[in-house]
């Protein structure tokens, strides 16, 4: 398993009318999550794309817990639990950095295609080769 923690400071474009983040911005705020930690990996997006793949995304979840509000400071904790998968799920957790209290929970999967025939294919051995100190068994 591996975790990584990504920090994001709502800003005022983010909330709606009720002053809360609108609950599309949660999906972005996944994403950037989501891209943090593969970054942390040392497999950024760039790398990704520059191997000709491409990860779209194919389903997502949100679980709203509580509101956030203009200039909390979250925290977006993204997960993968599972190496050998077809389909890479990323769980979840955003908290407020200030109290610990959850805001959302949510998850993507994904697939990865080639970028030249946009056909679906298993992950790359590089995605592989980079996740897998994380799981190896002590």
């Amino acid at each position: 398993m591996i975790t990584n923690v990504a920090e994001i400071r709502v800003r005022y474009a983010d909330t709606d009318k009720m002053q809360f983040v609108y609950n599309g911005k949660y999906l972005e705020y996944f994403e950037v999550g989501r891209s943090e930690l593969f970054r942390s990996i040392g497999f950024p997006y760039r790398e990704i794309e520059s191997q000709g793949y491409q990860l779209p995304l194919i389903e997502a979840g949100v679980k709203y817990l509580t509101p956030a509000t203009y200039d909390d400071l979250l925290e977006i904790h993204a997960t993968v639990k599972e190496l050998y998968t077809a389909r890479p799920k990323v769980e979840y957790i955003v908290k407020k950095k200030e109290t610990g209290e959850v805001v959302a929970e949510g998850f993507t999967t994904h697939v990865f295609m080639r970028e030249d025939t946009k056909k679906a294919v298993r992950p790359p051995k590089v995605y592989m080769d980079a996740l897998a100190r994380y799981f190896e068994t002590k």
